[in-house]
């Protein structure tokens, strides 16, 4: 089997290495950065299966680096986890919103630090696996490219609107509640706010006009694309 390679972006030594080690431990291969430019050098150089990202770096915050990544088509699907001791429900949120797959907080459990990497690899290779185009119409998803037409246009989403969309129209007929969305597309726990999930199916009916009224509200569960 492959081992997976994971990149540990942390300007304290001491906490970069005791995450390697942990990982190390775990059957992965592990590399460090120590900046935001050291980060993206050695994401060029090696394309890691993913990216353990500290928001406090000493050059760039994590959430410029994580939009980096997000804007590259090379480098775009690459999985993100934030690692940081910035706790605040706003900082989650806003590290989600721009495209990362998890984020924990400091101080971290080891254990579950693991099963939450292994879960958003898991989702990465699941996502690998499916069909590189998904189709509805005069809709067209290239998930390798990571883009949307409609009617021959390419629609101008966010990572997470795109990902919102394909897991709609993948599960076409079926309702997909608010907890289900939030799990799949953001891979954290559940806040029980639903207003990231529902400000995000408001922005993409705007984009997806006149298709957009396929997205059907099924009151007080979710959403269901017809």
């Amino acid at each position: 089997m492959i081992k997976k390679r994971i990149l540990v972006v942390e300007d304290d030594k001491d906490i970069r290495r005791l995450v390697e080690n942990i990982f190390n431990n775990e059957g992965f291969i592990t590399l460090g950065a120590d900046s935001a430019s050291d980060a993206l050098k050695k994401i060029a150089a090696s394309r890691p299966d993913l990216v353990l990202l500290d928001l406090q770096l000493p050059d760039k915050d994590g959430f410029e680096v994580c939009k980096t990544l997000r804007a590259d088509p090379t480098t775009r699907t690459i999985p993100v986890v934030f690692l940081t001791v910035q706790n605040l429900d706003s900082y989650k949120i806003a590290g989600l919103e721009i495209g990362a797959d998890d984020y924990i907080t400091k101080p971290f459990n080891q254990t579950e630090l693991v099963a939450r990497a292994r879960a958003v690899l898991r989702r990465a290779e699941w996502n690998e696996k499916k069909d590189q185009t998904v189709k509805d119409g005069d809709l067209t998803i290239d998930t390798e490219k990571h883009i949307a037409h409609l009617n021959g246009t390419i629609l101008d989403m966010s990572p997470k609107e795109f990902d919102l969309l394909l897991s709609l129209v993948r599960n076409r007929g079926k309702v997909m509640t608010r907890a289900e969305l939030s799990e799949t597309i953001w891979g954290h726990e559940y806040f029980g706010n639903t207003r990231t999930v529902d400000v995000h199916v408001g922005r993409l009916r705007k984009k997806l006009a006149p298709m957009g009224d396929k997205i059907k509200t099924i009151e007080r569960i979710g959403y269901r694309y017809e």
